[in-house]
């Protein structure tokens, strides 16, 4: 009965020291996060401070709405101005052929006008692929009847 009770006990003792070491482990993990955590709030609130610097700056934008001549620039993607944005009206699908006229879904814009590039003859599969005499467009793809 004294060995039983024996076993027990030190069984037991052995239980509490893993636990207590177990739980000094964590307390030192819980303590690194509490770190990265502290570092990771510093970090946010100089971006936020960031942020606030930036919303302060006030930056000029050049529109063509007030400057049309930037759009017949260098690398300009078009020479007419649409909403505040230069554009080429001969290519550009939200602006077919005139400002804020869209093309639909399935079709492109080609020399102003909305086609649909899979069965336009003279559009076959995008702008100016023309099908021969006897060809029909399917699917963007000439083909003989």
């Amino acid at each position: 009965m004294k060995f039983t009770k024996l076993v027990f006990v030190s069984v037991l003792i052995v239980v509490l020291v893993l636990t207590t070491s177990a739980a000094s482990n964590l307390d030192h993990r819980q303590d690194t996060t509490d770190f990265n955590d502290t570092i990771m709030d510093s970090s946010e609130y100089s971006s936020a401070q960031g942020r606030w610097l930036l919303q302060n700056k006030r930056t000029r934008r050049v529109t063509c709405n007030k400057f049309p001549g930037i759009c017949d620039a260098k690398g300009s993607p078009g020479p007419q101005c649409c909403k505040k944005k230069c554009v080429n009206i001969l290519t550009d699908r939200h602006n077919c052929g005139k400002c804020g006229k869209k093309c639909k879904y399935n079709e492109i814009c080609c020399k102003g006008k909305c086609v649909n590039p899979s069965f336009n003859r003279k559009h076959c599969g995008g702008c100016n692929n023309r099908c021969s005499n006897g060809e029909f467009c399917v699917f963007g793809l000439c083909n003989y009847a």
